[in-house]
């Protein structure tokens, strides 16, 4: 591959999206499942990154 093959690309993208004639494809509004699968994803991934929660007075020996 010419390693200004990517360059090329850009360039044109670039110069697509200054003239507007980029196709920007309309997003669709997420359904009420996919909203809810995201918020629970985020609560199990905030659990697992948080650190446990340190042992109380009571039952620590």
């Amino acid at each position: 591959m010419i390693p200004e093959a990517h360059l090329y690309v850009h360039q044109q993208h670039t110069a697509e999206l200054l003239r507007g004639e980029a196709g920007s494809v309309p997003v669709d509004e997420p359904t009420g499942l996919r909203v809810r699968l995201g918020w629970t994803l985020v609560h199990v991934g905030l659990r697992l990154a948080t650190p446990g929660r340190p042992a109380s007075p009571a039952f620590s020996s």
